[in-house]
């Protein structure tokens, strides 16, 4: 039951009697109506009320929503009000804007304005006359002014013969669905004869003060509870990825999958790789310059690895940094893949395949190929990170690149989506509202290398664990739909509970 229902529950406990107790020593709640219409017999004598106001429309069985104590009556809304309607003055905004701002000027949903003078000066029960939110509810529809005030003409003014009638009558309305009494549903309207025959279960006076105090007294802890539940209901959601960064910080600092002694070091793959970028010189496929290795100082080690694991650059085992392939989207075949970002889901999935000629792309482009390793650098906190699955075109704001030797293209994508190169590509991305990381930061960025063969079982326990994560997931967010839709999260048919 999240914060909301239980807020409904006690107000629903308190209108039925179930919330404190009942005191025999308590004056009935007849001896209120009597006074009430004493009451109200005066100011008709006293040409403030009309005659009319003292009828009273019978109550059917029927009518009757639910059993409440036998000290309490069951009355018409009208029946203990005193209606203060035609004292409300509307002002138009035009108006509005040439006043001084000094008291509060009431609506439907409670201030929103002010204005230089005041039509009210006791507090009054203020029950919004229009607009949706007689349906929503969104915002409590009865509220007490207090001050000196003004109203205008889309909230009813009403008045009672003691202030704690009136807290209880606007714990009351604000307890019940006014639907019944609200007519129209592109404009719905509370009408003065619609709200005087709404049913009210009175209680005796001294009752009254007391399911007042308690309500009080617990809705500030379902408020906090609401807080609490908010912050719970964050935490799960965010888990995941938690989850997620947690298992993935593990596998790149070599302690998800236990090292081999058989595997042939990093050192190794790196002695490859070097081989091969000097076999792509002598051919002019690379520069010289693309030799050259900047050594790693310990001051940008960030925590310790395997002794068969190496630091490298992402630059020196990767195409990162060499340009790619650029065509002009218009000469592209039409049912070439065009990739744009927003086909990328944040985390790097694919959500859909559009071509060259469905996207109508427009400008350059970059080509890449199936195997690219294709990363974003355009806001690179949303890891938009992923191995092509097949030949296409993209924005240039993603980079296509591919790596040198034996190196496992699925374990270099984890490495960019792992807390370690996240946290560190966005503390230097440049830009404000469209940050970027720069080819310079990527190319020297300093990653943790496994042995080839630990690399392929690193990604294979990802796969496998963060495969039962996202399935988790899913079978919680599955769950929790079923119970909403079965009822289930409520204790009760009419989603109430008992309060002790």
């Amino acid at each position: 039951m999240n914060a909301q229902q239980l807020r409904n529950s006690i107000l629903q406990e308190a209108i039925e009697g179930r919330l404190v107790p009942q005191d025999p020593n308590d004056e009935p709640a007849s001896v209120l109506l009597a006074r009430i219409r004493k009451e109200k017999e005066r100011l008709v004598k006293e040409g403030k009320l009309k005659k009319k106001d003292l009828e009273v429309k019978p109550i059917s069985e029927d009518e009757i929503p639910f059993e409440i104590p036998e000290s309490w009556e069951w009355v018409r809304f009208g029946t203990i009000t005193i209606n203060r309607d035609s004292e409300r003055v509307p002002l138009s905004v035009d108006e509005r804007s040439k006043l001084k701002k000094t008291y509060d000027y009431y609506g439907a949903s409670g201030v929103i304005d002010k204005v230089e003078n005041y039509l009210f000066d006791k507090p009054l029960l203020l029950i919004g006359e229009d607009g949706a939110n007689l349906i929503n509810r969104s915002t409590p529809i009865a509220f007490i002014a207090k001050g000196k005030y003004w109203v205008n003409n889309h909230a009813h003014v009403l008045d009672y013969i003691n202030e704690g009638l009136m807290q209880y009558m606007c714990w009351y309305i604000n307890a019940i669905s006014l639907v019944d009494y609200v007519t129209g549903t592109a404009q719905p309207k509370m009408n003065q004869e619609k709200m005087n025959s709404i049913l009210v279960a009175l209680p005796p006076l001294a009752e009254q003060h007391r399911i007042v105090a308690k309500i009080e007294e617990l809705l500030p802890k379902v408020e906090e509870y609401g807080k609490a539940q908010e912050a719970l209901d964050k935490l799960n959601a965010e888990l995941p990825d938690r989850l997620k960064k947690c298992i993935l910080q593990e596998a790149i600092e070599g302690r998800l999958v236990p090292q081999d002694p058989n595997d042939e070091p990093a050192s190794v793959l790196l002695a490859k790789i070097r081989k091969e970028k000097e076999q792509l010189v002598k051919a002019g496929k690379l520069k010289k310059k693309d030799l050259i290795e900047t050594p790693i100082t310990d001051d940008e080690i960030p925590f310790e690895i395997p002794e068969s694991w190496e630091w490298v650059r992402l630059g020196e085992i990767s195409t990162y940094a060499n340009t790619k392939k650029k065509i002009n989207a218009a000469t592209a075949a039409p049912n070439l893949w065009g990739l744009d970002l927003e086909d990328i889901e944040k985390g790097g999935r694919l959500l859909s395949f559009k071509s060259v000629g469905e996207r109508k792309a427009i400008g350059d482009k970059t080509c890449f190929l199936e195997g690219d390793i294709l990363y974003s650098k355009l806001r690179p906190y949303l890891l938009k990170i992923l191995v092509a699955p097949k030949d296409g075109i993209c924005t240039p704001e993603i980079i296509p690149f591919t790596c040198y030797g034996d190196i496992c293209k699925e374990y270099i994508v984890s490495l960019l989506k792992s807390s370690y190169v996240d946290e560190y590509i966005n503390s230097v991305t440049f830009g404000v509202k469209m940050p970027r990381v720069s080819t310079e930061t990527m190319t020297s960025l300093v990653l943790p290398l496994p042995p080839f063969a630990e690399q392929h079982r690193i990604v294979k326990k990802l796969e496998q664990v963060l495969g039962e994560i996202d399935k988790l997931k899913l079978e919680t967010l599955r769950d929790l739909d079923l119970a909403e839709q079965s009822g289930m999260v409520h204790t009760k048919a009419d989603g109430s509970v008992e309060i002790k």
